[in-house]
């Protein structure tokens, strides 16, 4: 099992090893929507506002990724409401357009 956000840079030999080969896509707004209710809970922040939809149907790169690594964020920086989950979820898709102009530390 293998995976990449990098397709185009694979050789066509490397490609023809794998059987099966699945495209994840970004998330559509109901499953944003749908993931965004999930974590609220699992955080136990709460159902999010109605108010709250079109910032989240906004982030266009969004994907279930994103949401795994603010809740893993919430270890250092605990999330209080749903609009800091999203705020949070903001700064992800922001990361992600900014692609590597600026340096960024991980942890």
């Amino acid at each position: 099992i293998a995976s990449t956000n990098l397709l185009n840079g694979l050789d066509q030999a490397s490609l023809r090893r794998f059987d099966l080969k699945v495209k994840f896509d970004y998330l559509r707004p109901a499953q944003a929507w749908d993931l965004l209710h999930r974590h609220c809970d699992a955080l136990g922040l709460g159902p999010p506002e109605a108010a709250l939809h079109p910032r989240l149907t906004r982030l266009a790169t969004l994907a279930p990724g994103d949401f795994a690594a603010v809740a893993r964020q919430g270890r250092f920086r605990a999330l209080a409401t749903p609009v800091e989950l999203v705020a949070a979820l903001e700064a992800e898709c922001a990361v992600k357009a900014q692609g590597h102009s600026q340096p960024i530390g991980f942890v």
